[in-house]
């Protein structure tokens, strides 16, 4: 039987800008200092539990319960959350 489930974690989210601060905090690849960036390919790699992430500028980076990162599109992370604090 198919149920219905809503998630009940919280998770913290900051929206990523591509500031070396942030870089730093999440372990973020920036290829573009290692080889020249294609247009419209990723420019950031986001380190995560699964593997590496492709990350671009306005993307949330979220942090869930255990401590991990994940990349969420913006218009994605609207309509999946709202703010709580």
């Amino acid at each position: 039987m198919l149920h219905t489930y809503r998630k009940t974690a919280l998770i913290e989210a900051e929206q990523f800008d591509g500031s070396d601060e942030m870089m730093k905090k999440y372990s973020i690849v920036d290829m573009a200092n290692v080889t020249s960036v294609p247009l419209h390919t990723a420019r950031w790699f986001l380190p995560t539990k699964e593997g590496t992430m492709n990350l671009y500028e306005d993307d949330w980076i979220a942090t869930g319960v255990d401590g991990e990162y994940w990349a969420i599109a913006p218009d994605i992370f609207k309509k999946t959350y709202e703010r709580c604090d």
